[in-house]
């Protein structure tokens, strides 16, 4: 499968996610619901390791290792942060708020991965903002 096929899995999965964690947080803490989900998350991801036979301690010390760890902490605020959300408001209000995160890393790929700019991806970039917008405002 390609990074297409792998983008919907991704995005079919993920459309689960919020309004499952909204029904799981009304009666169980946040931070309770985030350790276990996450705790399934490093179980099944451990399984596709060992599947793979791929070695884990010998990335530990990669030259690229601090930006795995950097991800890996900045995964734990975003993750702990946006599930606080949903416990205290509307998945219709805060995934869409939650989802710019797509425009901040499209920035930030742009910016400092030198990926291309163009007006389509502008203009993109400007719906979505002006969709979370329409979204979220009351």
């Amino acid at each position: 499968m390609n990074h297409i096929g792998w983008a919907i899995v991704a995005l079919l999965a993920y459309t689960m996610v919020a309004p499952l964690m909204k029904i799981a947080t009304e009666s169980i803490p946040s931070d309770v619901a985030t350790f276990v989900s996450n705790l399934i998350l490093v179980a099944v991801a451990l399984v596709f390791v060992l599947r793979a036979d791929q070695s884990v301690t010998r990335y530990l010390i990669h030259p690229k290792a601090p930006y795995m760890y950097g991800a890996g902490l900045c995964l734990a605020i975003g993750i702990l942060s946006y599930y606080r959300a949903l416990s205290m408001g509307a998945v219709s209000v805060v995934t869409p708020v939650f989802g710019l995160f797509l425009v901040t890393s499209s920035l930030l790929g742009i910016v400092f991965l030198d990926e291309s700019f163009t007006g389509r991806k502008l203009l993109g970039i400007g719906f979505a903002v002006l969709a979370v917008y329409f979204t979220t405002v009351e």
